[in-house]
């Protein structure tokens, strides 16, 4: 398969790489397919539940803001889900409890479970705040204090400042974490996710031979909405006055978060319609960014992305974009 060769058809079918697995979300069924210890593929499958509601929910750039939060709330949970699959959460068998347990302590330990998700979700998106958002404002006004060139009063200067230090940084996040051998090894299903995607979109059986030869990289990936959104944020920043004191200049980017997602959310699904110059130019930086997070996948990888993916494709063609 050349690169430049054009698909028969586009699917809204999307999915995540997993812990030892892929999920696949089609427009009727949800799947996930992940390998326990012994091994061998466990399928879970159920109805996709997709928003009926109308009003804000369809509106255009504000949908994004939407379906952004529902992705991450959705993806947290079946990865935790392919964690215990895979047997990473396993509790040791002299700590076991009983089959017979109270519903006392189930309901304890699911209460746990779920404070300690909201916990560690709290800290990351006060992590990626303080990274992405705090630190280069701060960054560049103490810069600007020794540095003549970097002024204050410079919004374009000040802004590219910014933009470029958040690209360095996620760049060396993603390189960083990518040198761990499990980070590697969902990387490398995320590569199988993305393949049997597109062997599905140019109408090929789906099997591991067929699979093994697509592309890796994808323009709706959610890698490519990463860059997206910090290359939107220095075109929006450079709206916000630079007189304005570096405190409420973050607290103004905070505000202005909602509007950044919903911009890049627009911008991926333009890019996953259609396929010319400009969509091959808004999909450069996220294709280049690729090149750390979608990784080649083995042939038991592939077997699980195309087990999920099977379980998903409907019949009446309604996944089509």
């Amino acid at each position: 398969m050349t690169e430049n060769k054009k698909h028969i058809k586009k699917t809204s079918i999307g999915g995540q790489a997993l812990i030892e697995g892929i999920m696949m979300r089609g427009p009727k069924m949800t799947a996930m397919a992940v390998r326990n210890p012994e091994g061998e593929i466990v399928l879970e499958k159920w109805e996709t539940k997709t928003s009926t509601k109308k009003g804000v929910r369809k509106i255009p750039v504000i949908r994004g803001v939407f379906n952004f939060i529902d992705s991450m709330r959705f993806g947290y949970k079946c990865l935790m889900r392919s964690a215990e699959i895979a047997g990473l959460e396993d509790t040791p068998k002299e700590t076991q409890e009983p089959e017979t347990q109270s519903a006392e302590k189930k309901e304890s330990g699911s209460f746990g479970m779920t404070l300690l998700m909201v916990i560690s979700v709290v800290l990351g998106v006060a992590l990626a705040i303080g990274l992405f958002v705090a630190l280069p404002s701060f960054l560049y006004s103490l810069l600007a204090k020794w540095v003549p060139i970097l002024s204050e009063d410079n919004r374009w200067l000040k802004s590219a400042f910014e933009g470029i230090l958040k690209v360095l940084i996620l760049v060396g996040y993603l390189a960083l974490v990518s040198l761990m051998k499990d980070i590697r090894r969902t990387f490398m299903y995320h590569g199988g996710e993305h393949k049997t995607i597109f062997c599905y979109e140019q109408g090929l059986p789906l099997t591991v031979e067929n699979v093994r030869a697509q592309r890796r990289f994808h323009p709706r990936c959610g890698t490519s909405f990463l860059i997206l959104m910090i290359l939107v944020s220095i075109l929006v920043s450079m709206l916000i006055p630079p007189t304005i004191p570096t405190v409420l200049r973050v607290v103004i980017k905070l505000c202005l978060l909602p509007l950044i997602m919903g911009i890049g959310y627009e911008l991926i699904k333009f890019a996953g319609k259609y396929d010319n110059l400009l969509t091959r130019i808004i999909s450069a930086p996220g294709v280049w960014l690729q090149h750390l997070t979608v990784l080649e996948p083995d042939d038991s990888m592939i077997e699980c992305a195309i087990t999920a993916m099977s379980e998903v494709i409907p019949n009446d063609e309604s996944d089509n974009w």
